[in-house]
């Protein structure tokens, strides 16, 4: 648990934007709450949450969700060789909610072969940083002035800001990958036509399109894979 306190306080500042969000498109504070306390995905919860009060259906909403998680199934795989295959199939299930970028790095530095204890506690702060942080942005939205809740939920976009420009600076890859996810965005967003395309699908394909491009363009090399 004292591993991960770090990244429960990280988590408890981010949800607590998502809380703001989640009230300002029509969540009540009960339903934002249990959101982050059954869903631990920081970027795969505010697409979502956008989905659901739009009104999306449920194969856009789970197309969204597959395309912007599927780095868990990297993340839980490269875990899985890290337990000995000595952890039953149940704790193992139990384990899997709790993968997130930040615990994955955690877990993945750990010596020797994962053991479901210290995974577990490995979980609980950031679970409880992640729903406590919702809870306060959902109940403190109800009582602030609509334009400072609506300033605060630019945190949002601080911190996938915060999470892409370093990588940016140091890959040139990275860096096209960006650009070019800006430019689709903008297509979709003012070309005719494809403006009116239902937003989970357009998240889908950008990811999709850039992710594909960038993969063909900027394979990685045998020396850097290891």
């Amino acid at each position: 648990m004292k591993a991960s306190i770090p990244i429960a306080l990280g988590y408890f500042a981010v949800s607590a934007a998502y809380g703001m969000a989640a009230i300002i498109q029509g969540m009540t504070v009960f339903e934002a709450t249990i959101t982050s306390l059954t869903n631990l995905t920081s970027a795969g919860q505010f697409a979502g949450t956008t989905l659901i009060c739009t009104g999306a259906s449920f194969i856009e909403l789970i197309l969204t969700q597959l395309i912007i998680n599927a780095r868990y199934f990297l993340m839980s795989i490269s875990l899985a060789q890290k337990t000995g295959g000595k952890i039953p199939l149940a704790k193992r299930l139990i384990m899997s909610f709790g993968i997130t970028d930040e615990i994955y790095a955690v877990a993945v530095g750990e010596k020797g072969n994962l053991r479901f204890p210290w995974f577990l506690g490995l979980m609980v702060p950031p679970i409880i940083g992640w729903t406590a942080g919702t809870l306060t942005g959902a109940a403190a939205s109800s009582i602030l002035p609509p334009d400072l809740v609506n300033a605060l939920g630019l945190a949002m976009y601080g911190m996938f800001i915060a999470i892409f420009v370093p990588a940016v600076r140091n890959e040139k890859s990275v860096m096209i990958c960006v650009l070019l996810s800006i430019a689709l965005s903008c297509l979709f967003s003012y070309m005719p036509g494809l403006k009116n395309l239902s937003s989970g699908y357009v998240i889908v394909i950008v990811t999709v399109i850039a992710a594909g491009v960038c993969a063909w363009l900027f394979p990685r090399k045998d020396e850097e894979d290891a």
